[in-house]
């Protein structure tokens, strides 16, 4: 996707090595279509990109079938992003390199529409700091595939082409817009209809996935318990 195409593109920038892995698992064709014309473009226009295939299908089957007595849909969706994950920092330290983050500012710092401990397990974000939109601007002046640029954003989770709208319920730019709505400290009741709507669903996510954008807790033990 975009976001992918844009930070391996600035990695590859940097003329360090730059290893850029596509691991399918169950993936649809369009999109794995996508991840290998974003492979030539890049390995054409840069000598130190290093290009892997690394099949998971049979390593998630393994894992899904020796936990079937704990199935859920949810739960293996996020499992195959950590899975990749893992698989990036094998790769990373036989490299002796770092996992570079793909997460935009809506995802990582709005929703958090990203797995935790999958995707959101990184050592870098080179564009944690940019919105969507401002991803888009960025691929659009880095001469990204314009197939790319076109694609409907998609997690690519699920083995089917649903998209990130579809599972959010609002789409980025409405995302953007409410995120800057609730940095000025407006609610739901300042706003009607559609407006509302975004509102509250931007809000509800920025809820529910705060454990993955906060600091994870720590249980203070008093000082009259440990002595």
């Amino acid at each position: 996707g975009i976001d992918s195409s844009v930070t391996s593109t600035l990695c590859a920038m940097t003329s360090l090595k730059t290893i850029v892995v596509l691991m399918p698992i169950k993936q649809i064709a369009s999109q794995h279509d996508l991840s290998l014309k974003h492979k030539k473009w890049l390995k054409d226009k840069f000598k130190n990109v290093e290009f892997h295939k690394i099949e998971l299908d049979e390593v998630f089957k393994s894992f899904q079938l020796k936990l079937s007595d704990f199935d859920s849909e949810h739960g293996l969706a996020n499992s195959r992003a950590r899975i990749r994950m893992t698989t990036l920092y094998q790769i990373a330290s036989s490299n002796n390199g770092i996992v570079v983050g793909t997460g935009n500012k809506v995802e990582d710092f709005g929703v958090g529409f990203y797995t935790k401990y999958g995707d959101g397990g990184v050592d870098l974000s080179p564009i944690a700091d940019l919105l969507k939109s401002e991803v888009y601007e960025l691929g659009q002046a880095l001469g990204v595939p314009e197939s790319i640029m076109q694609a409907p954003p998609s997690d690519g989770l699920w083995g089917d082409a649903r998209s990130d709208e579809a599972q959010i319920g609002a789409s980025y730019p409405e995302l953007e817009w409410a995120m800057a709505n609730k940095d000025k400290g407006k609610v739901a009741s300042d706003f009607n209809g559609r407006e509302q709507e975004v509102f509250k669903i931007f809000t509800k996510h920025n809820k529910a996935n705060s454990h993955k954008m906060n600091p994870i807790p720590v249980c203070e033990v008093p000082d009259t318990i440990k002595h």
